[in-house]
């Protein structure tokens, strides 16, 4: 497979706050059919980047993690959001089952947690987020890549 171009920047948040904040830029510059994966370990803030994607969305409700559900849409912000959690998906076929196509290329803005599990069916156009935690630079360090994929 030829690796597309990728550009990418690098942020720094030392406080729950300023990595919701972080997501909140990236939700209020979010247009129709961005789709943004997103890494990091168990407990790294993935959960409180992407409440900050919605709330830039202008999405007042509640935003968790879909762990079980795999996909929660949400519909009452600018733009409809999908925040997808595929860490328990078995095969790609399931993703076919829900009708992930519809999201992935539709109107909406899409946050795909885990998205290596599912990484041969993922838009070649995409934005790779990495949340890092550096426990030496403090508790609440992240370290936030951004990496704009293109074929």
């Amino acid at each position: 497979m030829k690796e597309g171009k990728r550009l990418q920047t690098i942020y720094e948040t030392f406080s729950r706050e300023e990595t919701a904040e972080l997501g909140k830029r990236i939700g209020r510059a979010a247009q129709a059919g961005d789709v943004y994966t997103l890494t990091g370990e168990l407990g790294v803030g993935k959960t409180v980047f992407t409440q900050g994607v919605a709330a830039g969305l202008s999405i007042e409700e509640p935003v968790s993690s879909p762990t079980f559900t795999i996909v929660q849409i949400y519909e009452s912000g600018r733009l409809p959001f999908y925040h997808f959690d595929v860490y328990r998906i078995a095969d790609v076929e399931e993703m076919e089952e829900i009708g992930y196509e519809d999201c992935f290329y539709g109107e909406g803005v899409t946050i795909i947690e885990w998205a290596g599990l599912i990484e041969e069916i993922l838009p070649p156009n995409r934005k790779e987020i990495r949340i890092e935690k550096d426990l030496e630079k403090g508790f609440d360090y992240r370290r936030i890549t951004i990496t704009e994929v293109e074929p």
